[in-house]
């Protein structure tokens, strides 16, 4: 069993580095404000590493394709460890760098799910580490004025204070999500749930190379309960690539509005739409191709410039202390294909998270989620007719249905930045095909940040 020992090795070293250094780490967090958390930070370093090992076992699989999962029992793993470094050049700026280095594959190497179960696995993976550099951008903020409150010190956040009212410029390299589509109970692969369409709308195709980032700017208007956000973004130079589009032609438009409320409980709610400028393939074109030379659809065969959007609800609602709910609901363009994200044109999910304050664990977290995917019929004809997608393609699709994932997991906090977490997925028709699965998917994660 190599991956094992890959794992057991990777997860081992990256956690002992991390606890060497946690001290130096947070030593450097406060940057000028030694005695004082309230005083604003200059500069703050932090590190993160998260070792991530899934586990299928065998399924029942009459056929697959190039895109299939293995129904085969498999174990892959992922290793990752981050440096963030940020410093304040002036007055409400911060920069902030982000190297990485990454190591392992998804399971089947990050294919066979349209909500692929880690969001710890890139759609690029390596047997031996490599460096990255996923993150280098400047925010700005512009205080206007109203209540001021104290700014927490995080990971990519400088400790310090903000006005109620404010806006905020972000430039440069970064993840969309980042800044759209965010969620306190299902964001963080590292930290709470793993699967893509969880931790993310499936619907929401942002702008990214393969590992999930791009050039772009973003810009944030506070006003009270209210936040209204635009953004900008490069997309990859062709679908589902590692190389961005270097002059810029083909990009994202994003545009979100938020509300928050403090009713029986703080909540929110968001819509983000987006629309996605570039060279892609509709559907029917393929299929329409395929039956004419009698070979699989191929969407790259039928690109052209042409436009894809899509709309999504994002909403969370703290209901005790410590427990909390959330909803997600998107919509995408299904007649073209999907350009960076996931194979998703609709999804609707729901969950819950419990903190374990109640049972005596307070750093502990439970949570539980369930998701319900699904494609157009044109998008169901691409598959059927041999077609493959950014993440799916079984060769054939004679009965498709819904993708259902139920999602849970328990987060152990072990030591001080410390957390072990068993996660567990329940795939009803993987990549749509009722003629496959279902696949049970079980997880153990490692991670530590200081």
């Amino acid at each position: 069993m190599d991956w094992i020992s890959r794992t057991a090795g990777c997860a081992a070293g990256a956690l002992l580095a991390l606890g060497a250094n946690g001290a130096w780490a947070q030593g450097f967090d406060r940057g000028g404000a030694a005695a004082d958390s309230d005083a604003e930070q200059s500069f703050a370093l932090h590190i993160q590493g998260t070792a991530t090992l899934q586990f299928h076992p065998a399924f029942h699989s009459p056929y697959q394709g190039d895109q299939s999962l293995d129904p085969g029992a498999r174990g892959d793993e992922t290793t990752d460890v981050t440096l963030y470094a940020g410093f304040k050049p002036w007055r409400g700026a911060e920069v902030w760098i982000n190297p990485e280095i990454d190591q392992g594959f998804g399971l089947s190497g990050t294919l066979g799910v349209a909500g692929y179960p880690s969001g710890e696995a890139y759609k690029v993976g390596k047997r031996d580490p490599y460096l990255k550099l996923p993150r280098l951008f400047l925010r700005q903020t512009f205080d206007l004025g109203g209540k001021s409150s104290k700014t927490d010190a995080d990971l990519n956040v400088l400790g310090g204070s903000h006005t109620e009212d404010r806006v905020v410029v972000t430039v440069g390299k970064f993840g969309v999500p980042d800044v759209f589509d965010t969620n306190s109970y299902a964001h963080d692969p590292r930290q709470d749930f793993l699967n893509w369409s969880i931790i993310d709308t499936g619907t929401f195709d942002y702008a990214a190379d393969a590992w999930g980032f791009t050039y772009g700017a973003a810009v944030e208007w506070y006003r009270g309960d209210w936040t209204v956000r635009a953004g900008l973004f490069d997309l990859s130079q062709v679908p589902n690539s590692t190389t961005l589009d270097s002059k810029f032609q083909q990009y994202q438009q994003i545009g979100e509005v938020e509300r928050r409320w403090d009713w029986h409980g703080k909540g929110k709610a968001a819509v983000t739409g987006f629309v996605t400028h570039g060279r892609m393939g509709g559907y029917t074109d393929a299929v329409a191709l395929s039956a004419a030379n009698g070979q699989p659809a191929d969407v790259a065969l039928v690109r052209r410039y042409g436009t894809r959007s899509g709309i999504s609800l994002n909403a969370e609602q703290s209901l005790t202390e410590t427990l909390g709910m959330f909803v997600r609901a998107g919509e995408a363009g299904g007649d073209v294909e999907a350009y960076e994200f996931a194979d998703i044109d609709r999804t609707v999910e729901a969950g819950l998270s419990q903190g374990g304050k109640s049972w005596g664990r307070e750093d502990d977290k439970a949570a539980v989620a369930l998701v319900i995917n699904d494609i157009s019929k044109v998008h169901q004809s691409y598959l059927a007719a041999g077609g493959d997608g950014i993440l799916i393609g079984d060769g054939r699709l004679p009965h498709p249905g819904d993708e259902m994932i139920l999602e849970t997991y328990y987060s152990l906090a072990a030591a001080k930045g410390v957390h072990v977490t068993l996660d567990y997925q329940f795939v009803e028709n993987p990549a749509y095909n009722r003629d496959r699965g279902p696949v049970s998917v079980f997880g153990l994660r490692l991670h530590a940040q200081y």
